[in-house]
């Protein structure tokens, strides 16, 4: 049984197996710093590569994981290609994952310590 968008119930098998990969996607912290660079803008490798100060391969590596899902899309304009989010899904997700992470504060995460002593900001 599918319970389609927003519906409560049980979720078929594939769709449940596609909004895994969806989550698994954003498990990767480099993923989710790509996306939130472009919540905001349409960006080429290189001006990921030099905001997140990560070598261009390894960003081009992330780019076709999210890519594979749908979560962004590019155009070609000459030799650079720009990447954006997908669709606006992809920054409601984002933008929702991020409130939940946000609210009442970082000291309610109960997650593990390698989080310790960051700061998470909010974009608006």
């Amino acid at each position: 049984m599918n319970s389609g968008a927003g519906g409560a119930g049980l979720l078929d098998e594939v769709t449940a197996v596609r909004l895994a990969e969806t989550f698994k996607a954003l498990s990767d912290p480099s993923r989710v710093r790509i996306v939130s660079l472009l919540v905001d803008a349409e960006l080429c490798v290189h001006d990921l590569a030099t905001a997140l100060d990560m070598s261009q391969s390894a960003v081009s590596h992330q780019l076709r994981s999210l890519r594979d899902l749908r979560l962004v899309r590019w155009r070609r304009e000459g030799r650079q290609i720009f990447y954006t989010l997908d669709d606006d899904h992809v920054c409601q997700l984002f933008r929702l994952g991020l409130e939940h992470v946000l609210h009442n504060g970082r000291e309610s995460y109960q997650g593990g310590n390698h989080l310790e002593g960051r700061v998470i900001e909010a974009r608006e």
